[in-house]
């Protein structure tokens, strides 16, 4: 069992940067693969980023690539997803998920445990 906690979301200009935090308690964080997804209102969950269990794999949705980053520190069960040069179209509410496995995928279905969401609001 892993609970996750989202932190970092906020209101911000457009062209401005948030960090997202996703603290993990339960056993064995580096077990996990993770993901960052996002949900707008009206709109289905999609995957933004995802980051394999060592922290040596990493990928993105094309949309972000370039922009957002996602990192890990498996001795603090603490995901990150570092935003920069924010836009309108970013604004949604983020999650985290966790996936046993080594590696990340943008699948949805494939994620065990969710987190409850942080909201991200991009102004222009």
């Amino acid at each position: 069992q892993v609970q996750l906690v989202e932190s970092g979301g906020g209101l911000v200009q457009t062209g401005g940067s948030l960090r997202l935090s996703c603290a993990a308690s339960g056993r064995a964080f580096s077990s996990y693969a993770m993901g960052w997804f996002r949900q707008a209102p009206g709109k289905e969950r999609e995957f933004v980023a995802g980051i394999s269990r060592s922290g040596g794999s990493t990928s993105y949705t094309d949309s972000v690539e370039g922009r957002f980053t996602i990192s890990r520190d498996n001795a603090k069960n603490t995901v990150y997803l570092q935003m920069n040069s924010l836009k309108p179209e970013d604004t949604a509410v983020y999650y985290c998920a966790a996936r046993p496995n080594l590696l990340a995928t943008a699948r949805t279905g494939a994620y065990d445990y969710w987190g409850q969401g942080t909201q991200v609001t991009v102004s222009s």
